[in-house]
């Protein structure tokens, strides 16, 4: 398999969750290409599932890769830039599909006692793709026994991997508030309730939330990305929004924030006289490694001469593999890609040589503990 090949053709066809038509015909005609005797293959909504059989098995070891790209308009200066405008990859998933191609693409012609399920999961980005397909009949029917999955991380360079016991990603949720008054003439603001002045006053009160009611030991952000409101400059308000996000390292600290927004938004009903909705759209459950699993994971990984193991701290990024790892006991780790733009930037230019990387530490550790 010409892994780059894969890498640049999966890159130009980025769709959104549960749109990925073009991703689901391209992986799942690759894998009909490859030896069919032990593989069987399931779909459920974009997603795919692959189970590889084992020479005499006593559990199933899943292997999970997102599938989704994100709504942002490429600046890479790719030759094989996003086909599809205002799409990309622009959070690596290119990468991790194309590294469980290959391990795909191992295993159907490498033989393991044990079985190996391949999860191509939709959705990771919004709204959600992991806890509805964990609840689904296809994955309960062939659920694991314990889950591993990847991701790149544009600050550590090729050849390093990164993870921890415990908790390595945050509980996240997504936060929308609308707010509803009475628009009116600049000049009579007193025939209005300005909802310009509401959202500013939300947005303040929010800065109180983590300096007043968690834990000093704990941590929690909550940040307002996005406002909009108004029409024109003479014009009061009769509308605004609210875009942001809550990270919280404990689930119960998330609904600490959650309860404290809600009395918030409740208060600047009355004050202002206005009507207020709140959605927090996606939710994701906090990724926690099985201590003893990512231990043993590190331990292999050390053994690989050219690998760089690195004990990390958690992060307050967000990932809805901790579904998966809420049920199923498995470890998230880190893959070093060596770029100078991050995350979800339009100029995300991961280093190509890491999937090779990736290949080697996971078909070691496979290896070892499938067999």
């Amino acid at each position: 398999m010409d892994t780059r090949s894969v890498r640049r053709e999966l890159h130009r066809i980025p769709e959104i969750g549960f749109k990925e038509f073009k991703t689901q015909r391209y992986l799942l005609h690759f894998i009909e290409q490859l030896p069919q005797e032990r593989l069987e293959i399931k779909t459920w909504r974009t997603g795919i599932l692959v189970r590889v059989s084992g020479e005499n098995p006593s559990k199933t070891i899943g292997y999970r890769t997102d599938i989704d790209g994100l709504p942002i308009n490429e600046e890479t200066g790719y030759d094989y830039q996003s086909d599809h405008e205002g799409y990309m990859h622009a959070c690596g998933h290119d990468f991790h599909m194309t590294i469980a191609l290959s391990l795909l693409e191992y295993y159907a012609n490498h033989k393991v006692k044990d079985n190996l399920l391949f999860i191509f999961q939709p959705a990771e980005e919004g709204p959600g793709g992991a806890l509805p397909m964990l609840k689904s009949e296809e994955l309960t029917a062939w659920k694991p026994d314990q889950m591993v999955a990847l991701h790149i991380a544009p600050e550590y360079p090729v050849g390093t991997i990164a993870t921890r016991p415990g908790l390595l990603f945050a509980n996240t949720s997504e936060l929308f508030i609308n707010l509803k008054g009475k628009g009116g003439h600049a000049a009579y603001p007193h025939h209005t309730r300005d909802m310009v002045v509401a959202a500013s006053h939300l947005v303040t009160q929010f800065q109180s939330i983590v300096a007043r009611n968690v834990d000093p030991l704990d941590s929690a952000v909550v940040t307002v990305g996005k406002i909009e409101g108004g029409t024109k400059q003479n014009i009061i308000a009769e509308t605004a929004r609210v875009e942001g996000t809550i990270r919280t390292l404990t689930a119960d600290s998330m609904s600490l924030v959650k309860k404290r927004i809600e009395a918030i938004v409740k208060g600047i009903e009355a004050s202002f006289e206005c009507e207020a909705s709140i959605d927090y759209g996606s939710n994701y459950y906090q990724v926690y490694n099985d201590t003893e699993l990512v231990r043993a994971f590190m331990e292999e990984a050390r053994k690989l001469s050219d690998i760089a193991v690195v004990e990390c701290r958690e992060a307050m990024t967000g990932e809805d593999f901790g579904y998966f790892l809420k049920e199923i006991p498995g470890f998230m780790f880190w893959l070093g890609v060596n770029s100078e733009s991050g995350l979800h930037s339009s100029t995300l230019k991961p280093d190509e040589g890491a999937i090779d990387t990736a290949v080697h530490v996971m078909t070691a550790y496979l290896n070892k503990i499938a067999n």
